[in-house]
């Protein structure tokens, strides 16, 4: 069997076997189909060389698009994990090919993140519109990313009877179907409960747009997309004032920051943010670090 009909037996094992994500199963696909393209035949596994993979690398490393951008190192390194993957599915099933713990990752950067202070995040709740309908929509919105740190698609795909709100919990499946329980604060029950009683609907999506779609069949066209959300995001960074980036992401950055300063273990902070490694998490551990803020407190005069 050639490369080709390998790979898609791959996919079909991380769609089935490994329960992989739609979008997974497109960038594995999209990774693999590189390095295909890139060796310009349809070869045997057994006659992948590590000349082969380190060319290949050379390659990803000069590619450009159309604006002269080059790839990152990260997306990368995101390449050779793909081809790694399908390098050990491939000795799995006992077929002969190279061994992918010859394929090294590149050395990257450690990662930073973007959080907001208190008085930031004060900021951009104050700039919303409260006398409005969409500006109670908004602030629930807003509540709702700071008060639980999802992920801008988990929020955009809960539901209206998902949110236990007496509770102040409810369960979400992130990243590999991972389900997790996350918290609601006092202030997100208020805002929910108060945008829900402007909802004179019956449809299912939490948090929905003004079409004028009444059909219940469609109801999925009222729910708001990840776009539509970091648009609104952005919008009231930008009304209160920000000069830096703010995105969904950056109230998950802040959750995270915070239950940290306030003295959470990494542990429950990974559990709470549905990180699959510890690893993803300690990012946050260089934005913020109580005990050596204690020490630094309590011994520089």
């Amino acid at each position: 069997m050639k490369f080709s009909e390998h790979l898609q037996k791959f996919l079909e094992y991380l769609e089935i076997t490994k329960n992989k994500s739609k979008k997974t199963l497109e960038n594995y696909a999209h990774y693999l189909k590189r390095f295909l393209e890139f060796l310009d035949k349809d070869i045997a596994p057994e006659k992948i060389t590590l000349e082969d993979i380190n060319k290949y690398r050379l390659y990803l490393n000069r590619l450009e698009d159309d604006k002269g951008n080059t790839l990152s190192s990260k997306t990368q390194n995101y390449h050779v994990i793909a081809l790694r993957a399908f390098l050990k599915y491939l000795i799995k099933q006992d077929i002969e090919t190279l061994a992918p713990e010859k394929i090294e990752l590149s050395k990257i950067p450690e990662r930073t993140v973007e959080v907001m202070s208190r008085e930031e995040l004060e900021s951009v709740f104050n700039a919303v519109d409260k006398s409005k309908v969409l500006g109670i929509r908004d602030t629930a919105i807003l509540e709702t990313l700071y008060s639980t740190g999802l992920r801008v698609s988990e929020l955009k795909n809960l539901n209206r009877d998902q949110v236990d709100l007496k509770r102040r919990e409810f369960m979400v499946r992130g990243k590999g179907k991972k389900p997790r329980i996350v918290f609601l604060s006092k202030n997100a029950v208020d805002a929910l409960e108060n945008y829900l009683k402007t909802r004179n609907d019956n449809f299912k999506p939490l948090f929905v747009n003004n079409l004028k779609v009444s059909d219940i069949l469609e109801e999925e066209k009222h729910r708001l997309t990840a776009v539509s959300i970091e648009k609104m995001v952005r919008k009231y960074a930008l009304k209160a004032g920000l000069i830096k980036k703010i995105t969904p992401h950056t109230f998950r950055h802040s959750y995270a920051t915070e239950l940290l300063i306030n003295g959470a273990d990494i542990r429950s902070v990974q559990e709470m943010l549905g990180h699959s490694s510890i690893t993803t998490t300690q990012v946050y551990t260089h934005v913020t670090n109580k005990k050596l803020r204690e020490i630094h407190e309590r011994f520089h005069k």
